[in-house]
């Protein structure tokens, strides 16, 4: 508490505050060299002194409630008050591109929607970079805050802040540059090209403003503030939602249109963010000393992070060979087709993620904190709700596979024809991939990066692309839809066997602590 008490010494210098004791602070009688009877400027800030200590005695008060929320807060409560507001902000947050597709799909065409998912590949990249930091921060900032290390939680912010800004300057440096290349590699046709660079081409320019909504909204959720940071996805998606029909029809702009709007609203999300820990009510604060890198933080980043960078690396290699190959053996249809099913896929898996992203603080702070049973707690019952969210979405697939495809487009019918079809294909083995995806973000979650990578890569890198590069050899464009079924299955399988080592080790080490400690119970 002594470190928000000494805040108003640095903020009102002729306060005369100052240290008694260890832990005593007095307000000193007389206050600079005027008179008490005079409004002076030192006299002004003497009298409010007493106040503002008592606003910093309530912040610490009120950060010091939080962690105690986290640590004994019944777990089942925690985990909904974490994740529903994750869920709605990544469902959201997901309609960036799926509302894009839905309208440039009614509005442009198939070859609309086949551009966008040939430049997929290059957003991916930025949202690896942006999750390289903005995980790999969140979970340090996490355990730090359960091992009340507040200073070094905000510096560790700080850190990720500057990386998340340069690295984005890079990326649209070099995707400005080679846009045209860039987009014939990850299988774009002649036709598809102008579709592609249009749309691409300004996404690039807003790079920065994806980096900081996203990457440093996890920040905030770091420090128990899910519904925040919910709201900051929310602002960006809304603001999306509503720029969208008015720059594709009523400005007649087109895929340009779909762009700027989706940059604009992202500019207004990294906004607030920096609102937030500048001028809000946040508990940690930017400051201008912790913006300067240091290698030993920037290492720690992106060791944890690397886990979700990797994921999402691969995801956009996994794009480019599967849109040559569908390229290949379907053509621009089936392009078309497999960048509607992943719009489909990823509204259904947003709110898996969401629950990663709540289950994230619960269990860096518990496990920092060294109450293995709410640890192992947490787990389990994110992977139960995730399981439930993805098999509701398997039986929708079932049910009505053509309207989902005809929210995209109503008079392709070839379009209608294809996706129907792999759709039913290639989303078999969905029930079990919430369950892949929740263990290995565990691993993530309490500073295991090298177990989070290993299996967050099963799918995609050694399961999912030796299948697309090998069965479309023999089975042609079925080959490509069953390549996704069959990885995941395999990684599912990996994911479970080594989960199962993890909770017999979380056992031991609980056993261990208890023995030690009686009263953890």
């Amino acid at each position: 508490m002594i470190s928000y008490i000494w805040g108003v010494q640095r903020e009102f210098p002729f306060a005369g505050l100052r240290k008694v004791g260890s832990n005593e602070v007095v307000i000193e009688k007389t206050c600079g060299f005027h008179s008490e009877n005079k409004l002076t400027k030192s006299n002004l800030f003497c009298k409010l002194a007493p106040l503002r200590l008592i606003y910093r005695l309530l912040q610490g008060v009120k950060a010091m409630d939080r962690s105690k929320y986290l640590a004994e807060e019944k777990v089942l409560k925690l985990l909904l008050k974490f994740s529903i507001p994750a869920i709605v902000g990544m469902i959201v947050n997901a309609l960036y591109n799926v509302i894009d597709r839905i309208f440039i799909g009614n509005g442009v065409g198939s070859l609309g929607i086949a551009g966008i998912t040939v430049g997929f590949p290059i957003m991916l990249v930025i949202m690896a970079f942006a999750m390289l930091v903005g995980f790999g921060a969140t979970s340090l900032i996490s355990i730090r805050l359960g091992e009340q290390k507040k200073e070094e939680a905000e510096l560790i912010m700080g850190n990720g802040m500057v990386l998340l800004i340069l690295i984005s300057v890079i990326i649209s440096g070099i995707g400005l540059v080679f846009i045209n290349p860039l987009l014939q590699l990850f299988g774009a046709s002649e036709t598809v090209l102008p579709y592609a660079r249009d749309y691409l081409r300004i996404i690039l320019w807003g790079t920065v403003f994806m980096s900081i909504g996203f990457g440093m909204n996890n920040f905030i959720r770091a420090e128990g503030n899910p519904k925040v940071a919910m709201f900051t996805m929310l602002i960006g998606a809304f603001i999306n939602i509503i720029l969208d029909p008015i720059f594709i029809f009523g400005f007649q702009w087109g895929i340009q249109g779909a762009a700027l709007a989706t940059v604009f609203a992202q500019m207004i999300s990294a906004i607030w963010v920096f609102y937030y820990f500048i001028g809000g009510k946040s508990t940690l604060k930017l400051h201008l000393n912790n913006l300067r890198l240091q290698l030993p933080i920037m290492n720690k980043i992106v060791a944890i992070g690397s886990a979700p960078f990797a994921m999402q690396l691969a995801a956009s290699l996994l794009n480019v060979i599967m849109n040559n190959s569908l390229n290949h053996y379907g053509g621009d249809i089936a392009v078309a087709g497999m960048g509607i099913i992943h719009s489909i896929i990823m509204l259904m898996l947003m709110p898996v993620f969401g629950i990663n992203q709540g289950a994230q603080p619960i269990i860096g702070f518990n496990y920092g904190a060294k109450k293995f049973d709410r640890v192992k707690e947490t787990l389990k019952l994110a992977i139960f709700v995730a399981t439930v969210i993805v098999s509701i979405g398997f039986v929708a697939t079932r049910l009505f596979p053509e309207q989902f495809i005809m929210l995209f487009n109503r008079e392709d019918t070839e379009l209608i024809e294809f996706g129907t079809r792999a759709l039913r294909t290639f989303l078999i083995f969905l029930p079990i991939i919430g369950f892949q995806v929740v263990g290995a973000n565990y691993f993530q979650a309490i500073g295991k990066p090298k177990h989070a990578m290993i299996l967050t890569l099963s799918r995609q890198v050694l399961l999912l692309i030796p299948l697309l590069l090998i069965l479309p050899r023999f089975y042609g464009l079925n080959g490509v839809l069953f390549s996704g079924p069959i990885a995941d299955l395999g990684s599912s399988i990996l994911t479970g066997t080594w989960l199962l080592f993890e909770i017999k080790n979380l056992n031991q080490k609980h056993q261990e602590h208890y023995e030690v400690d009686p009263q953890i119970e």
